[in-house]
């Protein structure tokens, strides 16, 4: 049961992440949560298969930590990435013209 929790306090942080982080225009409003969340189950299991309690204050640090790092990175680094990628594709599409 605590997956649960811990994946939709995840998903939470990376919704309030989606607003107060900058770069907003370079993705959809699902891909913080949904990453966060995602990052932060697959790590909470790892974490149980590995031999760490539940019910352990570690084991919900660590996880929700890579979570957050998750939906922090995203929106640092994407922008950036997408900003390139659509200059490179204009310039392709115009065959060097724009």
């Amino acid at each position: 049961m605590e997956l649960v929790y811990v994946t939709v306090i995840a998903a939470v942080i990376g919704g309030i992440a989606r607003y107060v982080l900058p770069g907003r225009r370079s993705y959809g409003a699902l891909l913080l949560p949904a990453a966060s969340a995602a990052v932060t189950a697959t790590v909470w299991a790892g974490l149980v298969w590995a031999g760490w309690k539940f019910d352990g204050g570690w084991i919900w640090a660590v996880a929700l930590g890579a979570g957050t790092l998750t939906a922090v990175l995203i929106p640092l680094l994407l922008p950036r990435y997408r900003d390139a990628q659509d200059t490179r594709m204009m310039h392709q599409l115009s065959r060097g013209k724009a």
